[in-house]
């Protein structure tokens, strides 16, 4: 079986650009079914858009598929795989500037991410749905506080990396994440 995975972008992200591109060919090069879908109404991403946009693109998913999320990516991902019946497991997802709580917001930005900071995720259900995860964090993240490594560790039991001035790993500034494409390699091999 073909092992695959979905790169989900962030907030107003382009699935083809800066550092997803460069994860897409890498992985694409290494055997494995890549897709770096665009998720709907990406300016105003909406949660039952996103979940459902995934669980669209995804199919079945089952112990080869992989999921690699940026900031809200993340989110669509953990609330995604809470939702899956309580059989289906994946092999892991790995978390690039994930969050639950969020700082310096513009004030217009604030009702667009209200509901995704407001709905609960059941990290419980979430860790019962992956074999692994793994979240990384920049220690000058200017959105994500890295108090927030922390609730994934308790909650998930994700392995954390903290890099070192890497800010929110944006796409068009950021051209790769190597250690990224290291951890998710290692997972797939398990």
């Amino acid at each position: 079986m073909q092992k695959r995975v979905f790169i989900i972008h962030g907030w107003g992200g382009k699935p083809n650009s800066g550092w997803l591109a460069w994860l897409k060919k890498e992985l694409s090069s290494k055997g494995f079914k890549v897709y770096a879908p665009e998720m709907p109404e990406k300016e105003y991403p909406k949660i039952k858009a996103w979940v459902n946009h995934l669980k669209k693109i995804v199919g079945k998913p089952d112990k080869d598929t992989y999921f690699v999320g940026h900031s809200i990516g993340c989110q669509a991902i953990m609330r995604y795989l809470e939702k899956l019946p309580s059989k289906a497991k994946v092999g892991g997802a790995v978390f690039i500037a994930g969050w639950f709580t969020l700082k310096g917001l513009e004030p217009e930005e604030i009702p667009i991410i209200k509901s995704w900071l407001e709905t609960p995720i059941n990290l419980k259900k979430v860790r019962q749905k992956a074999r692994k995860f793994i979240a990384l964090f920049s220690d000058n993240d200017p959105y994500v506080p890295l108090k927030d490594s922390k609730i994934f560790k308790s909650g998930l039991g994700v392995k954390i990396i903290i890099e070192h001035n890497k800010g929110h790993y944006i796409e068009n500034k950021t051209k790769k994440i190597p250690v990224v494409l290291k951890e998710l390699i290692k997972i797939a091999k398990r």
